[in-house]
């Protein structure tokens, strides 16, 4: 099975470490395409979908390496979703040629609160060219701090969702109420631009992974963090 976006920039990532990455878990022997614990492996389960949007993932530092990341589902259902590491000052110049496409209208999703008063913030993606949804992937300090620290986006509008339901997302600890993890956020905005069957097969997947996650954590379910 091909490596998406996110997986390769994992094994980036990985080829430059100068030391082991021990994330939580990391003594439990995983599959190495969806870093789940082998007997819960779902890459069998995996059924690429096409959908008009397209996803931009930047991405904190050793985010791809995480086995509870969830941007990497997004890649799983939609192929043609691209991953770069995040810099301040070097941004990769594929980004910077993908933001520039003229197929495109390049969106940078985030809170609405946290876009400053002369940035245009919009709650529908526009008419037109099909969105490029660039989602800024880590912990929710390190989105804030990319959301500050992303000069190169700047000039870009701020899409902002918002979830009338609880985020079913408990992976990770949910910081404060209106933050929600990357694969929820992808299947609101998949719906609001009309992409349904690809934010169905990409809620599905999320689904599984979340189940299978979980069951293989050693702790207590009702524990938050990860």
């Amino acid at each position: 099975m091909t490596n998406n976006a996110v997986l390769q920039l994992r094994a980036e990532r990985l080829a430059r470490a100068t030391r082991p990455f021990l994330a939580r878990g990391n003594r439990v022997r995983r599959c190495q395409r969806c870093l789940l614990p082998l007997k819960s492996c779902l890459c069998d389960t995996l059924t690429p979908s096409q959908a008009k949007s397209r996803f931009c993932l930047v991405m904190f530092d050793t985010e791809p390496m995480k086995p509870s990341n969830t941007g990497r589902l997004i890649a799983d259902i939609l192929p043609d979703t691209a991953a770069f590491q995040w810099s301040r000052t070097e941004p990769p110049q594929a980004l910077l040629e993908l933001v520039q496409h003229p197929d495109y209208q390049p969106i940078v999703v985030f809170p609405a609160s946290y876009a400053g008063e002369t940035r245009e913030v919009i709650s529908t993606p526009p008419a037109g060219k099909p969105p490029l949804f660039i989602m800024l992937d880590g912990t929710w300090p390190e989105a804030r701090k990319m959301f500050r620290k992303c000069p190169y986006l700047d000039h870009l509008p701020v899409i902002s969702v918002d979830l009338s339901r609880l985020s079913a997302y408990r992976l990770r600890e949910i910081h404060a109420e209106g933050q929600y993890c990357t694969a929820e956020v992808a299947i609101a905005l998949l719906d609001l631009a009309g992409d349904t069957e690809a934010a169905t097969s990409l809620g599905e997947h999320f689904t599984r992974f979340k189940t299978r996650y979980l069951a293989g954590k050693t702790q207590h379910p009702g524990n938050v963090t990860a």
